[in-house]
Formats: C-alpha cells, structure tokens, sequence
C-alpha cells in the first residue's frame, strides 16, 4: 500500500504523526470519513499539501467524500512502520534515559526498548519498570543474540561518539542521539538526533518575537 519510505520528504514523514493522532481522535468519535480540507484546517496547512503528504502512503480518497478514516490510519501505520514492533537497547540510565525507559508510550510507535546499559554497577541487575539494567560489558553479546537494529543513546555529550562507535561495531544499524553531540558514523547507519537545547531555542525565539510584537502593537496604538 505505502511508497518507498526512501522517497518520501522527511517534512512529509515529520506531519504523519499530527495526521494520525488527528485521525484516531474523529475514529472515536466515529468519524468514517475525513476531507483533506478538514485536516488542513486542523493543522494549519493548505489542503493540497495535506493531499500531497497522503499520496505518499498511497491511499486514495474519493472525489467530493474525502478518505476513509479507518483506511488512512492503517496507511499512515505501515507508513511509520509502526504497525510492527522494534526492539532496541537504552544506553544510559541517568534522569532522561530512565524517564525514556519509563515511557509507556513508545509502544504505541511501534518501538519497544528490551535492555538498557549504563557505566554505574550499582544499577547492573536492577531495572526501570519493566526494563533491565545491565553491565555495558554485556551489550555486543546481547545486541547480537537479539538481533537489535536500534540503540537509544542518552548518555554525556563527551561519551556519545564512543559508544555510538560501540554499538555500531556489534552491529546496531539505527541510532536515536538523545546526547548534545553530533555523531559521525558510516553513511550505511541511520542517526537521528532530537536536541532539547534546540528544540527550546526555537520555542525562547519565538516567544520573544511574539512578545515584542505584542509590545510594539501596544506602543504603536493611536488615539
């Protein structure tokens, strides 16, 4: 059903997930069918954009009726590769990796993290809910005997390059960079990073610019 996930524009891949949970939301309500020009609206784009973003998952609406609801979700899920999951192992277990270990919602993402690593030995043998913590000594042993693609880093940004460089060695070939750091690895292994010093860069600016916008509507009021 979906297109070459190669060939799909990563802005179109970043949107998915607002359309889905959009989606679901009118699948509850018992929506069966949706207009792109609905969706649209909803996220604040123009609907041939929303058009052009589910063509990649190759459903087909129907003209003046709009796309069934039901369909759409499945074709965003295969899309994602969501609708099958995947392990992968956690390195380091300091605040962020345990509050990602703890996350429950990964599972809804097709993700699912089996093992978790980190340096202190008093947490080896322990575990952060249903996640086991283990000696870093184990991790090419366990990477290779489950057959993990996927490493979650969330270890210190003067740490990161190392152990990306480990765990593609025992054979990871996808890393989540959770740490400050950009990672150079082989062109053959997929990286993607989310850097919350970015994130809320982007966040400060913005609310700057809206404030001083504000502030210059106020000053600029005639009588």
């Amino acid at each position: 059903m979906s297109s070459d996930y190669n060939e799909i524009p990563i802005p179109t891949i970043k949107r998915l997930p607002s359309y889905l949970r959009l989606l679901k939301g009118y699948r509850d309500e018992g929506m069966e069918m949706v207009s792109a020009t609905l969706l649209a609206d909803e996220l604040g784009l123009k609907p041939i954009q929303v058009r052009k973003d589910i063509s990649c998952t190759g459903i087909e609406g129907k003209p003046k009726v709009g796309f069934s609801v039901i369909g759409l979700i499945d074709a965003i899920v295969e899309t994602l590769g969501w609708n099958n999951a995947t392990d992968a192992i956690l390195v380091g277990v300091g605040h962020l990796g345990t509050a990602l270990a703890r996350y429950e919602g990964f599972g809804n993402y097709g993700l699912k993290i089996v093992a978790a690593f980190d340096s202190d030995e008093r947490k080896w043998g322990t575990a952060v809910g249903n996640v086991p913590i283990y000696n870093p000594d184990e991790m090419g042993s366990y990477i290779q005997e489950n057959h993990v693609n996927i490493a979650v880093i969330a270890v210190p940004a003067d740490h990161a390059q190392a152990v990306a460089d480990r765990v593609v060695g025992y054979g990871v070939r996808a890393i989540w960079n959770f740490a400050p750091k950009d990672l150079k690895l082989p062109e053959d292994v997929v990286v993607q990073r989310t850097d919350l010093a970015t994130s809320f860069a982007v966040l400060s600016a913005q609310v700057k610019l809206r404030l001083e916008q504000k502030k210059h509507r106020s000053g600029s009021t005639t009588w």
